[in-house]
């Protein structure tokens, strides 16, 4: 009976592991998404940076200031993107431990 009380909590403690183990998978995945995202966010911005010279320089009639504040915007909706994602990311962390 001992042996077989033994195996029972054996097979629960590799159980366990291997949700860990997984979990550990999920996290190094979504770390990575990060990563992959603020690089992204990081070209966009360089992008919209090089948008905004190559218009300032072309043609005087173009409402610059609009082009500056569209590119404000998107930078910062950009931004909350990346913060949203940091906090699912934070929350979803959270309720896996």
């Amino acid at each position: 009976q001992n042996e077989k009380v033994l195996k029972g909590v054996m097979k629960q403690q590799e159980e366990k592991i291997f949700q860990l183990i997984d979990k550990s998978g999920e996290v190094s995945i979504l770390k990575n998404e990060i990563f992959h995202l603020k690089r992204s966010l990081q070209h966009a911005e360089t992008e919209a940076k090089v948008l905004w010279e190559e218009l300032r320089g072309k043609d005087s009639k173009v409402d610059t200031t609009h082009v500056q504040e569209r590119l404000r915007q998107q930078q910062e909706v950009d931004k909350l993107r990346l913060m949203l994602l940091e906090k699912e990311n934070e929350r979803q962390m959270l309720s896996d431990k």
